[in-house]
């Protein structure tokens, strides 16, 4: 059985969970929902563009080179160069 802890769950996960135990009964809704979560908690894999970005945005930003601005940014290709837009709505 796969434990898990009732507290740090979500909403959803809750009425997942009783839902469950309504229907299958304590014992056996625990063993199943343990189950479900530790299936839902594995990683998601890194993305390699956000990846390919980071890695070459973060020296610039870090050395003062490059400022990006706060409530979000378009990236996008140009001329044999990248240019960060602030975005607008």
């Amino acid at each position: 059985m796969t434990s898990f802890d009732e507290s740090k769950l979500t909403k959803g996960q809750v009425r997942k969970l009783t839902a469950l135990r309504k229907s299958l009964g304590s014992d056996i809704a625990d063993d199943a929902f343990g189950k479900w979560i530790e299936q839902q908690s594995k990683e998601i894999p890194e993305d390699p563009n956000v990846a390919l970005l980071t890695a070459t945005l973060m020296p610039l930003i870090e050395q003062g080179k490059l400022r990006i601005p706060r409530g979000g940014y378009h990236v996008r290709r140009g001329r044999g160069r990248v240019i960060i837009e602030r975005a607008t709505e």
